[in-house]
């Protein structure tokens, strides 16, 4: 469909039922949850294991084809721990892995299908043991991680950077620059002193965004109605 043919109270009450599933389904697998977190599709993001926990105004948005999976591991002596800070942002196809600790700085946007670990998994000649390699990862605030990119263990992103699509960090990315490649290296570096606005400024005003939104949306669905939607689900006309 190339727009939404619902009429806005239906498009409400489909919004009121997928947030009634995020608090009783969702919020729950979270050892914590800040207060605004926008979800999209609940149920298609998996949560496994203890010491998983988000803050404010996280912004987690799965789809029917592409989950977002969060899991932390407990090893004999060791659990993971994967703390998301305010204002996150994750998209389709994510997944984090935690044997000891991965930390989401605030801001950070992840595209879809990253990937970050911080182990190694299995050992090199015995692969029924973790083995040991294992270090924390962290990304610090308003860090941008581009599709598909690999982060391993060990890894510390500075605030501000960011990490081309496709690329493999392996070793530490510094503040305020450009990294890209397999392995990622440094490509450009940024001003650290120009002016920039961030997922924290997106959100400083949570009741105003929500009542823009709103507005927005009534505007767009303005006219559409309850047998308009089924026609277009049922018999698409060119243009729908």
């Amino acid at each position: 469909m190339r727009r939404d043919h619902r009429p806005n109270w239906l498009r409400r009450l489909a919004k009121a039922v997928e947030a009634w599933r995020t608090r009783h389904f969702l919020y729950p697998q979270f050892e914590n949850f800040g207060d605004g977190g926008h979800i999209a599709r609940p149920q298609n993001i998996n949560v496994y294991g203890r010491g998983i926990s988000a803050g404010n105004n996280v912004h987690m948005a799965a789809s029917a084809t592409k989950n977002i999976w969060l899991t932390s591991w407990q090893w004999w002596e060791t659990h993971g721990r994967i703390d998301i800070s305010d204002c996150v942002l994750l998209t389709p196809g994510v997944r984090i892995s935690s044997s000891v600790h991965v930390k989401i700085g605030r801001g950070t946007m992840l595209a879809s299908n990253v990937y970050i670990t911080d182990s190694d998994w299995h050992g090199t000649y015995d692969r029924t043991i973790e083995a040991g390699k294992v270090a924390p990862v962290e990304l610090k605030e308003n860090v941008w991680i581009g599709d598909s990119t690999i982060i391993c263990k060990g890894v510390t992103i500075g605030e501000n950077s960011i990490v081309g699509a496709g690329s493999v960090v392996v070793s530490d990315i510094p503040a305020n620059v450009i990294a890209a490649g397999n392995p990622a290296i440094e490509v450009k570096a940024l001003d650290p002193n120009a002016p920039r606005r961030t997922r924290m400024d997106y959100f400083a005003n949570p009741a105003k965004l929500d009542a823009d939104m709103e507005m927005l949306h009534r505007h767009m669905l303005k006219g559409n109605s309850v047998w308009g939607w089924i026609r277009a689900l049922v018999a698409p006309r060119r243009g729908d």
